[in-house]
């Protein structure tokens, strides 16, 4: 995924001769649930011929709407999304969740603008496009040697809970303090009874820190307490079991955290830090090199005013 400092992913379909073949972006969409389908993303770096189609990407189908959570990577994942969808059902697209505004999740939303949906996010998602909006259009323009890549800004703001109901169907949508990013959003699909974390979980691949360690830690230790068996993460497989699939990412910050903290209190500069913390869990997770260096300066910045 993209985030202020890095631009990661991975990808799922295939990109051939400059347009997402149909079909292989249509089987790459599984039924984990009655009505839930999950676009699982590769791990993989986002490149031009993944065309950052790297996250984990679903749709609900109610008895009268579709939601989809999370659009995709860019136009074209989105597009791939969005044929996956008229392929196993005729109702409208009548929603859009951005479960946070890092690229690989939010890019592909601009290919649902002719289903005139209502774009959704966290209360803070705004102020991250602002901020952050244009650096990522730029960066994913670079990796894809295209341009015209365009973010949807949310018009339904979610600060506290919310919930949707696409006929027969609810979904439940919380916003988070300061976790993965600044605007986390979970949801729970209530009639699959399955909860949706976007990168509140990863699973398999290395987690990627753009907001507070600490505060992730703590969202996660309120999410574990939900009464629900599985989740689809943000990166990995299309579903896991929960909160069992928690239990990796929640030792991972929490090593973070310590070591870091340690460091901090013996002296330890941050370039040496970041090439010593965490190596015990290097053999645990894919692309670990790439994003370990980065996690722990985040980490590191962030406690230091502890």
């Amino acid at each position: 995924m993209l985030t202020r400092r890095r631009l990661l992913g991975a990808a799922a379909g295939a990109w051939i001769a400059g347009a997402w073949r149909p079909a292989l972006a249509q089987s790459a969409v599984a039924e984990m649930a009655p009505g839930l389908f999950v676009r699982r993303g590769l791990d993989q770096d986002a490149t031009r011929a993944n065309r950052d189609a790297i996250a984990n990407l679903a749709f609900i189908v109610g008895k009268s709407a579709v939601a989809v959570i999370d659009p995709g990577g860019s136009r074209a994942d989105g597009e791939a999304l969005r044929l996956a969808i008229a392929a196993r059902t005729s109702l409208p697209v009548r929603w859009v969740v951005m479960t946070h505004g890092h690229p690989d999740h939010v890019f592909g939303a601009e290919a649902f603008v002719p289903d005139k949906p209502t774009f959704v996010g966290h209360a803070r998602l705004p102020e991250v496009f602002a901020s952050s909006g244009e650096y990522y259009r730029r960066a994913l323009e670079k990796i894809l040697g295209s341009t015209g890549e365009s973010l949807e800004p949310p018009g339904q703001l979610i600060d506290g809970q919310a919930e949707i109901d696409l006929g027969g169907r609810v979904l439940e949508l919380t916003a988070h303090p300061q976790a993965h990013s600044d605007a986390d959003l979970s949801v729970i699909d209530r009639g699959a009874q399955v909860l949706l974390a976007g990168d509140l979980l990863f699973v398999g691949r290395v987690p990627s820190l753009d907001g507070s360690v600490t505060g992730w830690i703590s969202v996660l230790d309120d999410l574990v307490k939900l009464p629900l068996t599985h989740a689809v993460p943000g990166h990995g497989p299309p579903l896991v079991d929960w909160p069992t699939a928690a239990k990796p990412l929640q030792r991972y910050l929490t090593s973070l955290r310590d070591e870091v903290r340690k460091a901090i209190a013996k002296g330890v500069p941050l370039e040496t830090a970041v090439k010593t913390i965490g190596r015990g869990e290097r053999g645990e997770w894919t692309l670990f090199d790439d994003y370990q260096g980065h996690n722990v300066t985040e980490a590191y910045r962030e406690l230091e005013w502890e």
